[in-house]
């Protein structure tokens, strides 16, 4: 695939189908350029655009997206994907199971139909970095969209241990509960968010917190150490401060944008921009 950041623009035309992706805030996606190096390789006469939706726009937005003829379908993305279940007509199990939506098809009758592939990119662009997720004790941040993906995943890949640490413990504890459920033999916890990373061989920032200089850190930094791995969700900034402080430490740390390029052609065979 050729590489989204060199690549020329798409062209436009009459006859252009149209995707996109819904995010607030939208600045940081990098999914348009990827997206793009996919539909260049492919032939695909599509273009993809940055839509900044926020949450209180979102149904509204979705509704009138029904009525554009020659639009595909959406990726939804921060802050949306736990919204998105209740806002299709129909969602796939996989979604219905983690409880959120990052891809969604508009049929020719303007039904939305939802899916949820974050889960899928993330575990295989770890396995593409050269990391088994097997017998692995995981710390993982966050209890929302992605994290939910991510979480069933990373069970469903063999992890031996799974810790969801958050801010609001009580949504922590549901999503461990709904892990235990489908995965009885995995040990899985909730905990705090200022939970000590330092017992785990894997510790994923499931959250937003990195997108903004100024925001707080996911983990505390401190209780990281040599050999563990370290992987983000965010693409941008490629190395977030949490990134840069566990390779400092001597960790093994793993960007955000693999778990992106992973399901890139998930998403558009979804959306129905290939076959």
């Amino acid at each position: 695939m050729s590489h989204p950041d060199t690549a020329p623009g798409p062209r436009v035309t009459g006859r252009t189908r149209l995707y996109g992706i819904l995010a607030d805030p939208i600045g940081h996606v990098k999914t348009p350029q990827v997206m793009h190096a996919l539909f260049r390789d492919r032939g695909v006469d599509g273009v993809l655009v940055p839509m900044h939706v926020a949450p209180e726009d979102l149904h509204r937005t979705i509704d009138g997206l029904r009525g554009m003829q020659n639009f595909g379908g959406f990726i939804a993305t921060v802050p949306h994907k736990g919204a998105m279940p209740d806002l299709c007509d129909e969602i796939t199990d996989e979604a219905a199971r983690i409880g959120a939506v990052n891809c969604v098809r508009r049929e020719s009758d303007g039904r939305m139909v939802g899916t949820m592939l974050d889960g899928i990119g993330f575990v295989e662009g770890l396995r593409g970095a050269g990391f088994d997720i097997a017998g692995l004790r995981v710390l993982l941040a966050g209890a929302g969209g992605a994290a939910s993906a991510i979480a069933f995943a990373l069970a469903g890949a063999g992890a031996e241990r799974l810790t969801i640490a958050n801010r609001t413990v009580d949504r922590a504890r549901a999503l461990a509960d709904r892990i235990a459920t489908q995965y009885p033999s995995l040990a899985v916890a909730a905990a705090a968010s200022d939970e000590a990373a330092g017992a785990y061989d894997l510790v994923v920032n499931a959250t937003s917190l990195g997108l903004q200089p100024d925001d707080p850190m996911p983990v505390d930094p401190d209780t990281l150490g040599p050999g563990q791995i370290v992987a983000e969700v965010i693409m941008d900034p490629v190395e977030t401060p949490l990134l840069a402080s566990a390779g400092a430490r001597g960790c093994h740390t793993h960007a955000g944008l693999p778990m992106l390029e992973r399901q890139i052609e998930l998403m558009a065979r979804h959306m129905g921009a290939i076959p």
